[in-house]
């Protein structure tokens, strides 16, 4: 069996995903892990079995709910596939959390990919990606991990970018939240990843929770679930240098 197991708040890293298990051209699992209700938290897996895990970069971290549902996984010897997909800056420790992670369920991590996405929060930067060309690379890259695995050339354990212990903060530090244009619709309370938004005042946010994924600001009908746009710019022009020059996508097999 084939899973496709993601982590996407606002669809941008569910894109990456799709794209690298349509290269398997069959029946593919999806396990949605930013599922509001926690989705399937306990699967269990067998070894034969392949999971393409898919996860954002968040403050150069796996997002918190994603690695606390994956510890929640029995691989029992399954293989999996690691990608890590990122808005332009740096992917930092992020692979080899997901793959101390996944090790540490049971998997045996067979290969690894750095993807580039938009970033969900300052779109200006990667923006429209992943692209036809990403698209097409991204492809190319799961049949060459789809043809390491059939011909058993791939390790057993893939070698990952990072240090322990993990740098990052695994989040931003700063929270969207609702205006006087809500409509008090509960979409956002009904779709936060992680509860942060009362149904009773949607235009609260609980700092404490929220991961700032951007999927409130993302699905709102009436657009009232942002940063003030002082803040915003603020936001944009700090990061500014670490964003400069071109990202690539990466794949790694030794």
């Amino acid at each position: 069996m084939v899973y496709n197991v993601y982590f996407s708040a606002t669809g941008r890293t569910r894109r990456v995903a799709e794209t690298l298990a349509a290269a398997w051209g069959e029946t593919v699992t999806a396990v949605d892990l930013s599922d509001p209700t926690g989705g399937e938290t306990a699967l269990a897996f067998a070894a034969g079995d392949l999971c393409l895990v898919t996860v954002p970069v968040y403050g150069g971290r796996v997002p918190r709910p994603a690695a606390e549902r994956l510890r929640a996984f029995s691989g029992n010897g399954a293989d999996a596939v690691l990608t890590a997909v990122y808005g332009g800056r740096a992917v930092d420790d992020c692979l080899l959390e997901l793959e101390d992670l996944l090790t540490g369920a049971g998997f045996r991590c067979r290969a690894a990919i750095e993807a580039v996405a938009e970033h969900s929060i300052m779109p200006a930067y990667a923006s429209g990606r992943p692209d036809a060309a990403d698209r097409a690379e991204l492809t190319g890259f799961a049949v060459r991990i789809k043809e390491g695995l059939g011909a058993g050339t791939l390790p057993e354990t893939v070698a990952v970018p990072g240090k322990r212990p993990y740098a990052g903060t695994g989040g931003m530090p700063v929270h969207p939240k609702g205006n006087k244009a809500c409509i008090r619709c509960g979409a956002c309370a009904a779709a936060c990843p992680v509860g942060a938004i009362p149904a009773a005042d949607p235009t609260a946010t609980d700092k404490e929770k929220c991961i700032t994924c951007m999927r409130c600001v993302e699905l709102c009908p009436a657009h009232a679930r942002t940063f003030p746009a002082p803040l915003q710019k603020v936001i944009t022009w700090a990061m500014k240098k670490q964003f400069a020059g071109a990202r690539e996508n990466k794949l790694y097999l030794k």
